[in-house]
């Protein structure tokens, strides 16, 4: 797990889902703004969407539910704290992964002093 967080990431590649069969893709990670989405929901995927954020210091990114998806957020650099509504906030370092589970209030806060540099993807849950 140790290189994760240093790796030299040019793209993110993802298997995507078309009218005729799957294809490939690498989609660079440098974004001017500090949210850039990167993969969509149909036609582009089958309803998985990704992104990259940027956080600076002391920021977050805002209260929001997870509704009926599920999502992972890759930590690619700096600290922070998953803040999940009802429960005690959970502190992260890069390289790490966080899972919010579907139906979820959450938000994202940078706790450190740099940047805080993630990818987040959500694809629909299955039925519970």
């Amino acid at each position: 797990m140790k290189g994760i967080g240093q790796l030299s990431l040019l793209g993110f590649v993802a298997t995507m889902v078309s009218a005729q069969s799957p294809q490939p893709l690498a989609v660079p990670l440098a974004c001017a703004q500090s949210d850039c989405p990167v993969l969509h929901g149909a036609p582009q995927t089958a309803g998985m969407r990704s992104g990259f954020v940027r956080l600076k210091p002391g920021a977050t990114v805002g209260w929001h539910t997870t509704g009926k998806n599920e999502e992972a957020l890759v930590i690619l650099h700096g600290q922070g704290k998953a803040l999940i509504e009802g429960q005690p906030g959970v502190f992260f370092t890069a390289p790490a992964l966080v899972y919010i589970p579907h139906a979820t209030r959450h938000n994202v806060e940078n706790t450190g002093n740099e940047p805080l540099e993630y990818e987040y993807v959500v694809a629909p849950a299955k039925a519970q």
